[in-house]
């Protein structure tokens, strides 16, 4: 028995990068990308939403801190513009934070110049100042800020002079550039990340299918040496997975395949060394005992008896016994493989009218074909091939009986062609497709018949052995057709 099936070799196997393989592998990067970006895109809007709430928050409280510490509860009169002057320098003392103060009034708000903060002051932000701290993110020329606005609710004036008490409002700017680009840095590690994640689990999953694919192959590659008739292929059985069992279970299956079919084949072997040893014994009584019976026909013959039918009945029995001994003698070397070809050049009009008149039929078939065509073949097997072509459109079909011989057209390769018609009623639908197969009968509802039902048979396996063809059909206008193609031996040579 021979080892574990191999596989091809690597570089082979690179070459194999399709079909499953492929599908596996792009579901499984499919499935690691989506989780890569799934959790890429949470982490950056948490990240993004802590960032700028801090941003925001620092600035507000900044706000809130500078207000409590710069406006007291009583402001005097005629101190807001050092109140104002006081905010500003206050609140924009940080990098990238610019801070306007401008006047409140009960009814109205100064709104800031748009050159003073970088970015614009609507009124309706301005009117929602005054109730207390407001604030929003504002995008401008590309650059993120965050607009705050705030007034001090928690103060007294005084009954006379409420306008010269009022302590003013502030609007201020922060730039959120330094946050825009961490996040834009985060961004870019982001993508980095998955690319890195993508590229990892193109190749893990690359590795994963080789693993998993890899026993299937082994598996297909068994399964085709196993139907080409490889009957002792294995393939080696790895870990102990549900692909480790269907390698134990494939196994089982070849080993029962194989012990079957060794079986049959000794089965068949023996049926086969039966028949020949059995027709072998058979041929040296009955050929003693053909002798005889034509002896015994003959002094029947001479001497007027009353058991002439009865001896001549013996006498054709006996022969007839001996051709189907002979017929199972041929077969059984087909079978063996023991049948050889004695090749020559032959005249195939010569060896037509030497097959024809060797059994009488010379005056019953007839034969048309150039005189002067030679094949190399063999011409005992030849003989055995027209003999019984002949005899069966003689004995099965009616007159007239034809032979056409001739080069095949269209064959630059040469050989002949033999064409046997006769105008019988043809071969029966049921027949037409095993008229070749052993122990056929045209006329099977009949007990006993003349052939042995191994001629056409035996006339087939002579045109397979020279490499031919032969072929049988229901002629144009009625009959059965029989054709014969074998090539040149020059050419085609078989033995």
């Amino acid at each position: 028995m021979r080892g574990p099936l191999r596989l091809a070799a690597p570089w082979v196997r690179r070459l194999r990068f399709t079909g499953l393989r492929v599908r596996l592998a792009a579901a499984f990067t499919a499935v690691a990308l989506l989780a890569s970006v799934l959790a890429s895109g949470i982490s950056y809007v948490l990240l993004r939403r802590v960032m700028l709430q801090r941003a925001q928050d620092a600035v507000i409280n900044d706000i809130r801190t500078t207000l409590a510490q710069q406006i007291p509860s009583d402001l005097p009169p005629d101190t807001e513009p050092l109140v104002s002057a006081a905010l500003e320098d206050a609140l924009a003392g940080a990098p990238g934070r610019r801070a306007v103060a401008v006047p409140t009034r009960p009814d109205e708000a100064e709104l800031p110049p748009p050159d003073i903060l970088d970015v614009p002051v609507t009124p309706e932000f301005a009117r929602r100042a005054t109730r207390g701290v407001v604030f929003q993110r504002v995008e401008r020329h590309g650059t993120p800020y965050l607009l705050v606005g705030a007034s001090v609710t928690g103060f007294r004036t005084s009954p006379e002079e409420p306008w010269r008490t009022t302590p003013p409002m502030v609007f201020v700017s922060a730039s959120l550039r330094r946050e825009a680009a961490d996040l834009w840095l985060f961004t870019r590690t982001l993508l980095i990340a998955d690319a890195a994640a993508l590229a990892a689990a193109l190749a893990l999953a690359l590795l994963a299918t080789g693993g998993v694919l890899r026993p299937v192959r082994r598996l297909g590659t068994a399964a085709r040496a196993l139907g080409e008739g490889r009957l002792d292929t294995r393939v080696r059985v790895q870990g102990r997975d549900e692909l480790a069992d269907l390698a134990h279970t494939f196994n089982r299956t070849a080993e029962a395949l194989e012990r079957t079919v060794t079986e049959l084949r000794a089965m068949e072997a023996a049926s086969r060394r039966f028949v020949a040893d059995v027709s072998h014994e058979l041929r040296t009584p009955l050929t003693s005992m053909i002798a005889m019976t034509d002896v015994l026909a003959e002094e029947s013959a001479e001497g007027g008896g009353g058991g002439d039918a009865a001896t001549r009945l013996v006498a054709d029995e006996t022969r007839r016994l001996g051709t189907l001994v002979e017929h199972l003698i041929e077969i059984s070397r087909f079978d063996a493989g023991a049948a050889a070809l004695v090749l020559d050049d032959v005249n195939v009009a010569d060896a037509v009218g030497a097959t024809l008149e060797a059994r009488g039929w010379r005056d019953e078939v007839a034969v048309e074909g150039p005189a002067d065509l030679f094949v190399r073949l063999d011409p005992r097997r030849f003989d055995v091939i027209v003999a019984n072509l002949a005899g069966n459109a003689l004995k099965h079909g009616r007159p007239p009986v034809s032979l056409r011989f001739g080069r095949p057209e269209g064959e630059e390769s040469g050989g002949v062609r033999v064409v046997v018609a006769d105008r019988g009623p043809g071969l029966p639908a049921d027949v037409a497709t095993s008229v070749f197969d052993r122990f056929v009968k045209a006329e099977a509802a009949r007990s006993r018949s003349e052939g042995s039902g191994l001629g056409l048979s035996i006339a087939r396996e002579n045109a397979v052995l020279h490499g031919g063809t032969l072929e049988a059909a229901n002629g144009p206008e009625g009959g059965a057709v029989f054709t014969l193609w074998l090539p040149d031996g020059e050419r085609d040579e078989r033995s």
